[in-house]
């Protein structure tokens, strides 16, 4: 019997982490393949419901349903509950478990973009959605002492932050007004900005005007197709130093890999093939509509935010897949 991994979104197009999860796959003999879901909040509790099939090894979980995902799993464990989102299901027996590896991965992505120099305490984080708590949750554990938190709907943002009350009760946590002259006086005091939103998806579009980077920044873009976003490239012309979102993608698609599988992850095979659809373009998979498809999978920017996708016509991708 073949088995089959998941990824659920919606929409949902161009998988990054479908062809890096199916390279490790076959590169390890793993008779196994990776399936694209589109499916609308509708259809979601039956999509979870079919992961219970034998055949399922698990599921990837991305935008909009990171959250709806939570209730529908008979487990979560630690750092899924202490988010309250989940991008990995796996399986035990009939159960489900959900995970969250988009928190460890962003660790490592983070300590490559400090280096040498001292981690940082004071971080501002654009975005409210799940790879956001995710960011959030790892600068808490982290030892950030400062993080404020800019989403474009404030009350999204003060969710977040009565979300973590408790684990942040040591440090401040706060939700400000997306408007530039706060942004400009946050960004005056910070040291790490980490956009986690989808703004950007589109080539030129930044979620902050590049007059107001002061120079060397921290700059994490969760994008990673483009490779470099307008973010990026606005912040190394202000000298700051700059990272997209592929090593986290790596890192906890490697994650996920493993939890699937009770394999190490060929983190040598998976590069290689983010690096060969960066460079040649992702080869076309099919994508299962659902029962209530129709709208097409390649829309807007705001579903090819997490989860490593992009549509045809540019819209890009974040990892968290």
């Amino acid at each position: 019997m073949t088995n089959r991994v998941v990824l659920i979104g919606h929409p949902i197009a161009h998988s990054f982490s479908g062809a890096m999860q199916q390279a490790a796959l076959d590169a390890l003999g793993i008779d196994a393949r990776y399936e694209l879901w589109d499916r609308r909040q509708i259809d979601l509790a039956d999509a979870i419901a079919e992961l219970r099939g034998e055949e399922f090894l698990g599921a990837n979980v991305t935008i909009p349903h990171k959250e709806h995902v939570v209730p529908l799993v008979d487990r979560l464990t630690e750092d899924a509950q202490a988010t309250g989102a989940v991008n990995v299901i796996s399986r035990e027996g009939k159960k489900l478990i959900g995970h969250n590896t988009d928190v460890p991965g962003f660790k490592v992505a983070l300590d490559k973009l400090v280096g040498r120099q001292k981690m940082p305490r004071h971080a501002v984080v654009l975005g409210a959605g799940g790879a956001a708590r995710a960011v959030v949750y790892a600068l808490i554990t982290d030892g950030f002492q400062h993080i404020t938190v800019f989403n474009r709907h404030l009350h999204r943002g003060e969710g977040l932050v009565r979300h973590f009350g408790r684990s942040a009760a040591h440090m401040d946590l706060r939700a400000m007004p997306w408007h530039e002259s706060v942004l400009e006086a946050e960004l005056s005091k910070t040291k790490v900005l980490v956009n986690a939103t989808s703004i950007g998806m589109t080539v030129g579009e930044t979620p902050i005007p590049a007059e107001l980077l002061p120079p060397d920044l921290l700059v994490m873009d969760l994008v990673y197709n483009p490779p470099q976003s307008q973010l990026l490239k606005d912040a190394a012309a202000a000298h700051c130093a700059t990272m997209n979102g592929e090593l986290m993608l790596l890192q906890q698609g490697a994650r996920s890999f493993e939890l699937w599988t009770g394999q190490h992850a060929p983190l040598d095979v998976m590069q290689a093939e983010l690096e060969r659809a960066r460079e040649q373009g992702l080869r076309q998979l099919p994508i299962d509509m659902g029962p209530h498809g129709g709208e097409n999978a390649q829309g807007g920017a705001a579903g090819g935010a997490a989860g490593g996708v992009a549509g045809a016509s540019g819209q890009a991708a974040r990892p968290s897949a």
